[in-house]
């Protein structure tokens, strides 16, 4: 009598086993290999749904921090050009203070001329090829004037600006929405009316400026002061505003932040491995492989034909 050595039903246990155990070791190296549970969210059934919500919410904030540091660096283009305009102000006011205190106008009409320049430069500012102060006229130049002799006579001060009355809107997130768009009439009507009388009293019967300080002209200076003053301050106040502006977007940004952060967290815990147990798991796999095939050469050198030989 011959013992039976083996048998098919044994190679396909065997082979059963081995196939399992490399399937195993094979899902346990990925998960080493990419640090995670799955690829897809079939590997993730129960929390597939919980999943998909979360990624959609991370996505959508997502789209609110791209926008949003587009248009920080908007905020940052106006609040330069603001600040120009503001300071050009400041600077006529203080050329009509030196002429008071030298007495002396050689170069006033001049000087005060290259400011008018800087101011119209700056309303004229733009970002990504659009005019800033336009409003919905983003193609087109919203001040015309080039020189004080445009402010001489004919043409109301209106009639120098070519924006509209749209003023641009943004949604920061969810539930804030600011605006944002800054008009250049608005900013600078008071700036070209002082401008105005400045070109209109120097081609009057007092003018022009031209060497010494008339009476007529000093008092003209004294009595400009306090309008300069309040042009300087009207720009201020707009640059403040769109620095309000500036620290909601800022503050919206660190919560933006700070929620995607939380989201990436609760997604991390759902799909991250466990480094420490997928390395378990993996070296557990790797063991029951080799014992696997080592039961599988086992039985094949068991073979009859072996013995036979």
């Amino acid at each position: 009598m011959v013992t039976r050595v083996t048998t098919n039903g044994n190679y396909a246990a065997v082979l059963a086993n081995l196939l399992v155990a490399q399937k195993n070791q094979m899902e346990a190296g990925n998960q080493v290999a990419t640090q995670k549970n799955g690829s897809n969210l079939k590997d993730y059934a129960k929390s597939s749904e919980i999943l998909t919500a979360m990624k959609s919410v991370q996505t959508r904030l997502g789209v609110y921090q791209d926008q949003n540091k587009v248009l920080t660096d908007k905020l940052d283009t106006q609040n330069t050009a603001i600040t120009r305009v503001a300071d050009a102000a400041q600077s006529v006011r203080q050329l009509f203070s030196e002429a008071l205190a030298s007495g002396r106008v050689d170069t006033l009409v001049e000087d005060v001329e290259g400011q008018l320049r800087n101011a119209v430069e700056a309303m004229n500012a733009r970002y990504g090829g659009k005019y800033l102060f336009a409003g919905g006229q983003v193609d087109t130049r919203p001040v015309t004037v080039t020189t004080l002799s445009d402010l001489t006579a004919g043409p109301p001060i209106s009639s120098f600006f070519q924006n509209d009355t749209f003023k641009v809107t943004a949604k920061l997130d969810e539930s804030t929405t600011v605006t944002t768009g800054i008009l250049a009439d608005d900013m600078g009507t008071a700036m070209m009316q002082a401008f105005q009388a400045f070109q209109q009293f120097n081609q009057g019967g007092s003018g022009p400026f031209n060497g010494q300080l008339t009476q007529a002209q000093q008092t003209f200076l004294e009595g400009q002061l306090a309008s300069w003053d309040a042009v300087r301050q009207d720009v201020t106040q707009t640059a403040a505003y769109n620095g309000v502006n500036q620290k909601r977007l800022e503050t919206i940004a660190d919560d933006l932040k700070g929620r995607q952060n939380s989201l990436a967290g609760m997604i991390g815990d759902i799909t991250d491995a466990d480094m420490a147990q997928a390395a378990a798991n993996l070296q557990q796999a790797q063991l029951s492989v080799q014992s696997a095939a080592y039961v599988f050469q086992t039985l094949q050198q068991s073979s009859l034909i072996n013995l036979l030989k």
